[in-house]
């Protein structure tokens, strides 16, 4: 989800496709695509969704090809994946929340500690900021994470309801 009117996840030209990209690592690394990393991979980059491996587990048994996939071969390929670039690891709460976002612009994240939800952004002034940082230290900067973690409007307007009726 986006913040603003001006920021959509469009696609960013990239030199391999992420299937050509994780067949290359795979065979750099003497291992073989099967057809279930395949199912796997195709099921994650036709979407841009934040999740976990067990949502990725219970999304794929509810499809034909991927309901034959282990839970090694669904942790392992996440790995991998992760490994080659095609995924984006967040560590949140205790637990690791993943995004594909080879081929798509940079960008950073509100998290909600309440409701773990995670909304995407992308700020042009947050960009100058980092260049001016890397420049002032003389730093050749290649991209950056930040994740601002909060409670959303929903979360905080439920608390603040709670807490009024314990007040009553």
């Amino acid at each position: 989800m986006a913040v603003g009117s001006d920021f959509s996840l469009r696609k960013v030209d990239v030199a391999l496709t992420p299937r050509e990209r994780y067949i290359d690592f795979l065979r750099s690394r003497g291992k073989r695509i099967t057809p279930q990393k395949q199912v796997i991979l195709d099921h994650v980059s036709s979407r841009h969704e934040h999740f976990d491996v067990e949502q990725l587990l219970a999304d794929l048994r509810n499809t034909p090809e991927g309901a034959r996939a282990s839970s090694a071969t669904v942790y392992r390929t996440v790995a991998e994946m992760h490994e080659a670039g095609l995924l984006h690891k967040m560590e949140l709460d205790g637990r690791c929340v993943y995004e594909h976002d080879y081929g798509y612009p940079q960008h950073d994240h509100l998290y909600c500690s309440g409701c773990r939800q995670l909304i995407e952004f992308s700020s042009e002034e947050l960009a100058r900021i980092c260049d001016a940082v890397a420049a002032q230290h003389q730093f050749r900067a290649r991209g950056h994470r930040l994740i601002i973690t909060g409670l959303c409007v929903d979360c905080r307007t439920s608390k603040s309801k709670s807490r009024h009726q314990d007040r009553v």
